[in-house]
């Protein structure tokens, strides 16, 4: 295996934490994106719903997929953690889903939690997508 580890400047700097915003397998030619919250490049939370924070969430995965020569399209699968009970949050949220992915359809998981990595990240998606294209935004 030969990976790519991809970092765009755009996301928030996760090498404090050991981790990088994807890995691209390139022998397998998959992407491997790690959770993407409802943070800025400085660490903080733009929204106090969980609403907002999956649609911020969702951007910031479209900034990922993008840098790692992917795309919503290409979408594998998709994995969503709320904080909560997730029955009362599906209302809300999956028109924003539902537009966000369109006619991609990956697989989908929604997990809700008791917490996440901070007390005020109320929503994390992680996913996994194909590589479709050389990236020039590599970072190791």
């Amino acid at each position: 295996m030969r990976k790519q580890l991809i970092n765009p400047p755009q996301i928030y700097d996760g090498s404090q934490f050991g981790m990088s915003q994807a890995v691209i397998d390139t022998a397998s030619s998959t992407v491997y994106i790690s959770g993407q919250v409802d943070w800025h490049t400085n660490h903080q939370v733009s929204s106090h719903t969980v609403e907002g924070q999956l649609k911020t969430a969702l951007a910031n995965l479209t900034t990922v997929l993008e840098a790692s020569g992917s795309s919503v399209e290409s979408l594998l699968s998709l994995r969503l953690y709320i904080r909560g009970e997730v029955g009362d949050f599906m209302e809300d949220i999956a028109p924003i889903l539902a537009q966000y992915l369109g006619e991609s359809r990956p697989s989908l998981t929604i997990i809700g939690v008791f917490s996440l990595g901070y007390p005020e990240i109320l929503v994390e998606i992680e996913a996994t997508a194909a590589f479709t294209r050389s990236t020039d935004c590599r970072n190791a």
